[in-house]
This record gives structure tokens, C-alpha cells and sequence, in this order.
């Protein structure tokens, strides 16, 4: 017995989005609406940070340029109050847009002057006591929250005059930032909120108009049945991304088609061959009943019935195991085995029938196969008994094994009978095929010994093939793929 296995059913894996059946629309609109919603939000992050920079730039800018005046004046105009007061007051007189304060403090830390509501929004012990005197660059600019919640960026330098030293404190409000930044958030959050509405939308519409060749194609797979195969997808309507879908959907309607067609083809031949070997059955039946008899003519009636049935029992084991062998998960145990070692062993078999009809059969050559030996020897066996069967009497048969340079191997039945017209030969192989009265009954049955030869090729990678001329004998060559190369049958 040989033994055929079938795959499991290993199917692909699906990716994690497609595990929940969900609408490919709402499915790309989420992505879209995503996609467009993230970079919206890097824009806006990006903006906010960007207006925060430069405000704060700006705020450190003008403190510095405040700095820059005081620390000039100081130095020019020492014993100058009324310059010094002139220029507090001035930046008291902008306190409504800018809202700077400047104090200056004698050595002692006693206030000399300062900008008007100073001393209560920032009272000197507030600042920070400067350790060394303030160098030709700016000194640190720090930003300092007080506890009523103001924040400010404050100055604190120890200058050197012609008076003596002097401490100068400049704070400007940045509180009025803050309330800019935290109206420009709103309006961040509400135009993010309408583009991402947007994008749905949008995302929505574009998904549905895209799709819309799946759906085309959706509707011309709808008019495809069993009975209408005809139908095709003409891959050049078709947008790039769809074309090789549209081709493979063509492919896999030509294999359902060929499948549908060996199927019909398989049935009408079951229907063929059986008619015969029932009809067969019935008339002797019908001749058995149709008046009494001899008790030896009813054992000669069962006797023939036992012949038909015999002969359906073949047949019925050839088609199972063509339809077997046909199935493309079908798969064999594969060992390597010397051929010559089979060759010998089936002529040995058939070796008292090939007496009886006074046929030589001969074994020559040696070559290594990969396969079913089982399968190796059944197929060898149709082979030599179809040639047995119409090859006369001190005729030959010569069954050979060959290794070919590509590493294949080959093997041939050869033998010296009528020969087979060429018009038969691309034939020969189909099921219940018969060329002539003399050649419809094999040992597998009308027509299916050849047919089980090409379906035990098939399985193991290989093909099977005749040549012959009418008078000159008929030649049947098996060829193996090579024992290194790879399983056909896994490919």
C-alpha cells in the first residue's frame, strides 16, 4: 500500500487590523482622520512653542536693552538725579503696556529712587544681594514667580560709579504673556478640533471615492457562478494597485473553470465506464429469471456476474485512486531507492504470465530514484502488462532504467507488439481512453491503467510519456526528477 498524505490547512496570518471585520471605508478615514489630526497637533505644538520663544525673547531683549540704558546713565551722569528720575518715570509713564520697575539702592542697600508701586509689588528684600559687580556683559536675567502668582524677569546688578557703588534692580511683568498664550491655546484647541472634523470628513469622502473600483469589481464578481466562468477582469480599467488582484482573480477563474471542466469530464467517464459492466449485470439477470433453469447454467450465470463484478471492483479502485492522487494536497513518503533492485522484483512477478504467452522480458541499466517504491512498482506494473497483453507470442519486452546527465533518471518499458497510431499517442494517458477493442481492457479497468501511470507521475514531480508507430512496436518512458533536487510536489 502507498501512502498519500494531505497538508493541514495552514493558513496565512492575518494581520491585527484585519482580524475584526470592520469597514475598509471607516477604516481608512480613521486612519486618515489620525494621520491628519497628529500632524496637526505637531503644527500647533510646534506654533505654541514657537510664540512662547519669542516672546520670551522679546521680554529678555527689552530688559537687556533697560540694562543697558540704566548702566549708561549710571555711569555718565553719577550725581544726576533728576536723569535718572527722569528715566524711572518715564517707564512708570508705560507701566499700562509694559510694566517695567527700576529701583536703584545706595552701597548700604537704602533705595535712592525707584519706579512708583515698586516698593509694595517688590519690595528690596525680594531681590537677591549681588555678589560682585556687574561686568561689561548683561548680568543673568531670572525668571521669579512671587507668591501672589506674578511672574516677572528680574536683574539685579552691582555697578560701580563715580559715587560710589550702586545696586540696580529691574523687574519687567511678564504676566500679560501668559494670558496671550493661554488665548492662542484656545484658539489652537478650536482650529485642531475643526481640522480633525475636517480631515473625517474628508478622509470619509476620499476613502469612499477610492474605493470605488473594489466596488466594480465587486460587482462583476457577482455575476461570476458555476455555470458562468466566461467573465473576466480586463486588468487595463483597472487602477495600478488593482491590477495584479484583477490578474489573480483571472488566474484563479481559469483554474475553477479547468476544475469544473475535469469534474464533468470525471463524472460523464464514471458514467461511460459503469453503464456497460450494470447493463451487463441487469441482462443476465433479466436472462436468469426469465424462466427456470439448470442449476449448473445458474452457476455459469454467477460465475460471469463475479467477472463483471470483479471488473467494477478494479475500476472503482483505479478511480479512487486517481482522485486521490489528483488532489493537489496529496503528498508521499519519499526514500531513495535503486531502480533496478523494483525492475527486477516487478518482472519476477509478472514472470509465469510472460511464460505463458512466450514473451522474454529483460531488465537492463541502474539509476537511484527518489520516491514511493510502492508507487514506483505500480506504475511499472501497468506498464509491463499492457505491453504483455499486446505483445504476440515470441515477442520481448525490455524494462530500463537510465541516469541522465541532469541527474534525472528515466524509465522505459519497451516492446515489440502492433505499435500505437499517432494519432492516439497525445491520448493515450486520459482516463477510460481506448484505441481499439484490443486495448479497452487493462488491469485497472477500461482505460485507467495508463491514466494511473500519469497520476503517480504527477504525485511524484515527474512525467510520463509514449512514443510508438504503428507495426514497430510501442516505447513508455517514466521520467524522475533529479535525487538532489528539491520535492516537487512541496514547491
Amino acid at each position: 500500500m502507498c501512502s498519500m498524505t494531505t497538508e493541514p490547512d495552514n493558513r496565512l496570518p492575518v494581520p491585527a487590523l484585519l482580524r475584526h471585520p470592520r469597514s475598509l471605508s471607516a477604516r481608512l478615514t480613521l486612519l486618515f482622520a489620525c494621520s491628519a489630526a497628529l500632524l496637526q497637533l505637531l503644527a500647533a505644538g510646534y506654533l505654541y512653542w514657537g510664540l512662547r520663544n519669542s516672546l520670551d525673547r522679546e521680554d529678555r531683549a527689552l530688559v537687556e536693552g533697560k540694562f543697558n540704558v540704566m548702566h549708561r546713565l549710571l555711569d555718565e551722569h553719577p550725581d544726576d538725579a533728576a536723569v535718572l528720575q527722569s528715566e524711572i518715570e518715564h517707564e512708570a509713564e508705560a507701566n499700562a503696556l509694559l510694566r517695567y520697575y527700576i529701583r536703584v539702592l545706595d552701597a548700604e542697600g537704602r533705595p535712592i529712587m525707584e519706579t512708583p508701586e515698586m516698593a509694595a509689588r517688590l519690595p528690596a528684600m525680594s531681590f537677591a544681594v549681588p555678589s560682585r559687580p556687574a561686568e561689561a556683559a548683561t548680568p543673568a536675567i531670572e525668571r521669579r514667580r512671587l507668591p501672589q502668582g506674578s511672574e516677572y524677569l528680574v536683574i539685579v546688578a552691582r555697578i560701580e560709579t563715580g559715587r560710589g557703588p550702586r545696586i540696580l534692580h529691574i523687574a519687567l511683568d511678564i504676566e500679560h504673556n501668559r494670558i496671550i498664550l493661554a488665548e492662542y491655546r484656545r484658539q489652537l484647541l478650536l482650529a485642531l478640533g475643526g481640522g480633525v472634523i475636517f480631515s473625517s470628513l474628508a478622509g470619509w469622502f476620499v476613502a469612499r471615492t477610492g474605493l470605488r473600483p473594489l466596488q466594480a469589481m465587486a460587482a462583476v464578481t457577482r455575476r461570476i457562478t458555476a455555470h458562468n466562468l466566461t467573465d473576466r477582469l480586463r486588468p487595463g480599467q483597472w487602477p495600478t494597485e488593482l491590477q495584479e488582484l484583477a490578474s489573480s482573480f483571472n488566474a484563479m477563474l481559469d483554474r475553477l473553470r479547468d476544475s469544473f471542466a475535469r469534474l464533468t469530464e470525471f463524472s460523464a467517464d464514471i458514467a461511460h465506464a459503469l453503464r456497460n459492466p450494470v447493463n451487463n449485470l441487469r441482462v443476465e439477470a433479466e436472462v436468469a429469471l426469465g424462466q427456470p433453469r439448470a442449476a449448473e447454467e445458474y452457476q455459469q450465470i454467477l460465475g460471469s456476474s463475479l467477472e463483471e463484478y470483479s471488473r467494477l471492483g478494479r475500476m472503482i479502485d483505479g478511480l479512487l485512486f486517481i482522485a486521490r492522487t489528483d488532489d493537489p494536497a496529496a503528498r508521499i513518503e519519499r526514500v531513495e531507492f535503486a531502480a533496478h533492485a523494483e525492475l527486477a522484483a516487478v518482472r519476477d512477478f509478472y514472470e509465469a504470465l510472460a511464460a505463458d504467452k512466450g514473451v522474454t522480458v529483460e531488465c537492463t541499466g541502474t539509476a537511484a530514484i527518489r520516491g514511493d517504491p510502492m508507487l514506483f512498482r505500480r506504475a511499472v506494473s501497468n506498464l509491463l502488462a499492457n505491453a504483455l497483453k499486446h505483445t504476440g507470442r515470441g515477442g520481448w519486452v525490455v524494462l530500463h532504467a537510465g541516469a541522465q546527465p541532469d541527474g534525472t533518471a528515466e524509465i522505459t518499458v519497451t516492446d515489440d507488439g502492433p505499435g500505437i497510431h499517432a494519432s492516439h499517442l497525445p491520448h493515450i494517458f486520459d482516463r477510460f481512453y481506448q484505441v481499439n477493442k484490443s486495448r479497452d481492457q487493462t488491469s485497472e479497468g477500461a482505460g485507467l491503467g495508463l491514466a494511473i501511470v500519469r497520476s503517480i507521475m504527477r504525485l511524484h514531480g515527474g512525467e510520463a510519456r509514449a512514443e510508438s508507430e504503428p507495426g514497430r512496436g510501442a516505447r513508455f518512458t517514466l521520467r524522475f526528477p533529479a535525487v538532489g533536487g528539491p520535492d516537487p510536489a512541496r514547491c
